[in-house]
């Protein structure tokens, strides 16, 4: 079976590839398909007035099959279906997915397997379907408990409708998740922080939290340049950070991550790969992978169009559109790029380790003289302050 592997130059194929060294491998699963398209999303989605499941799910099962090939028999730590609304795909694809993954991985015994849903009534009426399914823990996509809010982002559901489907969701996950957008246009602080409690009196263990930005070529974007839309500034904008993580952390949801929070051990695996630089598979119409084939460490990308995915991987078996290895400095730069995201931090060995040269000491001093990093023993982590800047970090890091 074929891929289109690019091959880089020569001189960095004698240097030594390092493996996602203990942070696991994960499974994500795009489905690409909406009801609408919400203003603000620049994900690749299609709305689409129905979808042939039965087709879709066995082109879903043979790119995991030639993905297979690729990776070898690594345990699988997390499964993650994202989009896209997931929540539109029965059941019954669910688990043939997740079924098909079973038969060409081994599991691990502690499996996260996670579906994003939005809290509409006719998808609620899943859950149970996706618990016994297979389905673990789920991520809901609320983005605001105010109906006029809702409105403006474009969301097909109310507040009341996404508490109630946060209820339901209770009954059959044992874990869970729900998103929010703030720093919305108008909304002050006081807005926020009645709106952030009422969130962590029904949350259970994870909240993402995300400042509105805007995103080319979306509808959003449009409206910003004609002056229609009008965001918090960036003094504003720090300050609600700064009061979700502190408001968050009073109901024991530490900041883990920039802009998710979680109860100890409730942080999303799944992500956690990402972030820690880990290997995953990424299957579906858009949808991007990081593993090693022959000792190569390779960035995959398939094909964005869902006809152009599907025809592809019904005549090839993939719908692979990039498949190239990652220079030893590129994989260096992902690991911090990633890593810093995380209050925990990146590995300084592991730096060196995959860039083949360790950071540059002054570099490293100049970020902590300016407060924007910690270093403790091997492992270098942005502080507070420095999450607030952290291209400029990066920048000051690896440039």
């Amino acid at each position: 079976m074929a891929f289109p592997i690019a091959p880089m130059p020569s001189q960095s194929l004698s240097m030594p590839v390092s493996g996602a060294e203990g942070a696991g491998f994960g499974i994500y699963v795009h489905w690409p398909f909406c009801q609408s398209k919400c203003p603000y999303c620049d994900f690749n989605s299609h709305v689409v007035a129905s979808v042939d499941q039965s087709r879709w799910a066995s082109a879903l099962k043979r790119e995991l099959k030639t993905m297979r090939v690729m990776t070898g028999p690594e345990p699988v730590r997390s499964i993650f279906f994202g989009g896209g609304t997931p929540s539109l795909m029965q059941p019954e694809t669910v688990a043939a997915v997740i079924d098909e993954i079973a038969a060409l991985w081994p599991l691990e015994s502690d499996l996260e397997i996670t579906l994003e849903a939005n809290p509409t009534s006719v998808e609620a009426t899943h859950f149970r379907g996706y618990r016994a399914a297979g389905v673990n823990r789920l991520s809901l996509g609320v983005q605001s408990l105010n109906d006029a809010e809702l409105r403006f982002l474009g969301r097909r559901h109310t507040a009341a409708e996404a508490l109630a489907a946060i209820a339901l969701a209770r009954e059959s996950f044992p874990r869970l998740s729900f998103d929010l957008i703030y720093a919305r246009p108008g909304q002050n602080a006081g807005d926020w922080q009645q709106e952030l409690r009422k969130a962590l009196s029904h949350a259970v263990d994870h909240l993402s939290l995300y400042q509105l930005t805007i995103e080319q070529g979306t509808a959003f974007a449009r409206l910003y340049e004609k002056g229609a839309i009008v965001l918090p500034d960036d003094e504003a904008a720090v300050a609600l950070y700064e009061m979700t993580g502190a408001i968050c952390g009073e109901h024991g949801l530490n900041a883990y991550e920039v802009s998710n929070h979680a109860k100890p051990g409730a942080e999303c695996r799944h992500n956690l790969i990402y972030w820690r630089y880990g290997d995953y598979v990424g299957v579906g119409p858009g949808a991007h992978g990081r593993v090693v084939k022959n000792g190569r460490r390779l960035a995959t990308a398939t094909h964005k169009a869902p006809g152009l995915w599907i025809e592809s991987v019904e005549r090839k078996g993939h719908g692979l559109e990039v498949c190239e290895e990652i220079s030893a400095t590129a994989q260096a730069d992902e690991l911090m790029l990633m890593g810093l995201r995380l209050l925990e931090g990146v590995s300084l060995t592991r730096f060196a380790r995959l860039a083949g040269f360790p950071l540059a000491e002054d570099r490293i001093a100049s970020a902590e003289r300016q407060g924007l990093v910690r270093r403790h023993d091997d492992r270098l982590a942005a502080t507070a302050q420095g999450r607030l800047v952290l291209n400029s970090l990066l920048g000051l890091l690896l440039s």
